[in-house]
């Protein structure tokens, strides 16, 4: 039998692939995606995969990937899961599953596995990918099957077995990490009451010890993609990357908030994401510029559903698939700059313009330029306002 599975590196994946090794007698390959989080070099990666029992190991950086055929479509879509949260890790888990099937599709693997746990997202992600990928390949959890019952159990489990893990003081929170964002939890972060201790968070100030001065940039969109910064065309990897930088050091995109995972539970969670938070921002002001009310109230529903879609697992569907169709057309006219004040954990819009924007100063001014014509409103309001005057004399 053969099982690749996705390779993070840690405790967790380390034990599984020397549980799987024995409990299945099969051969294992470990993959590992790169896709912006703070990762060892891959010799040092092959090197612990093997000596815990994988005979193969790839590494394949993801990020260009990631950011063209995950990020970009989410964000022009508008995805941001219940108000709050931009999808960092949610968005990257079809990616490093369609990975995973490519390596097992490549080495005529029989299985695919994952390092996640039971109650959480991330089993159901990976696995309605597998499924939707290669439907025939069996898929094994070894975390929903092995006996242990504590990261203590599987740490002697792995010093028995030889298995090279991390001796360094385990940390109190559990981390994952993208170009998208950070998701923290666990800890006193799961009193929802608690104030999440300044240890937890990874990359950005506090606001009160962010700059006293305010920093003014300027972000352009061409059809919907981050295109410019401060009037420099850059990649769109590096866009991210430096506004991720610059978003952290003004303490921009600390989200604290009550989710509802996909399994029934109320979890408490943690996220760092600057340049999320601060490109959604200025991408959704372009789209007020740009769109008509009903355009902009519609595409807030669509919104909803695919961030839904995102957090359930469902990126590899025919819905999202349709939804792309409609979001696409939506972004033709979303082109122009929006300028932003950051200060203090405060991403404030400043500014925005469009060649195609639907503002007309001439007539939204009260000064002598209006050309608006003020009695037409007598017959709009007559007519707008029948059913309420209907209604009111009814109840006379």
């Amino acid at each position: 039998m053969k099982i690749v599975i996705a390779y993070s590196g840690g405790l967790d994946t380390s034990v599984a692939i020397r549980y799987l090794k024995e409990k299945y007698k099969a051969e294992i390959i470990a993959y590992t995606s790169n896709i912006g989080q703070k990762i060892e070099p891959p010799d040092i990666l092959e090197e612990r995969a093997k000596k815990a029992g994988a005979k193969k190991f790839y590494y394949e950086d993801q990020r260009e990937k990631f950011v063209k055929d995950y990020i970009i479509p989410a964000l022009k879509a508008g995805a941001i899961y219940q108000e709050k949260y931009p999808l960092a890790t949610s968005l990257s888990r079809p990616l490093i599953a369609e990975g995973v099937i490519k390596i097992a599709k490549k080495e005529k693997a029989d299985a695919v596995s994952h390092g996640c746990t039971g109650k959480g997202n991330d089993q159901v992600r990976f696995e309605l990918t597998f499924k939707y990928l290669a439907p025939d390949l069996k898929v094994i959890a070894p975390l929903r099957e092995w006996e242990f019952k504590s990261r203590e159990q599987e740490i002697e489990y792995a010093k028995e077995k030889g298995i090279p893990i991390s001796t360094s003081k385990e940390k109190p929170y559990s981390i994952d990490e993208n170009l998208w964002g950070i998701s923290i939890e666990c800890g006193v972060l799961e009193n929802p009451w608690t104030e999440p201790p300044e240890d937890a968070y990874q990359i950005t100030n506090p606001p009160e010890k962010a700059p006293d001065k305010p920093e003014y940039i300027e972000i352009g969109f061409e059809k919907g993609i981050f295109a410019s910064l401060n009037d420099k065309k850059m990649k769109e990897i590096e866009i991210i990357e430096r506004l991720t930088e610059i978003g952290a050091r003004h303490g921009i995109g600390r989200i604290d908030m009550i989710e509802d995972r996909l399994v029934g539970i109320k979890s408490r969670e943690i996220y760092e994401a600057p340049a999320a938070v601060i490109l959604h921002t200025a991408h959704n002001e372009i789209e007020k510029l740009v769109f008509s009310r009903d355009l902009y109230e519609f595409k807030k529903i669509v919104s909803i559903r695919y961030s839904q879609l995102i957090y359930f697992g469902q990126w590899f569907s025919h819905l999202r698939e349709c939804l792309d169709k409609f979001v696409e057309e939506t972004q033709k006219y979303v082109t122009g700059k929006v300028r932003l004040k950051l200060y203090k954990g405060n991403c404030i819009v400043v500014g925005r313009s469009s060649p195609y924007s639907l503002y007309k100063e001439e007539l939204a001014t009260y000064t002598e330029k209006d050309i608006f014509d003020h009695k037409a409103s007598n017959g709009f309001i007559e007519i707008f306002g029948l059913t309420s005057k209907l209604e009111g004399g009814r109840k006379k």
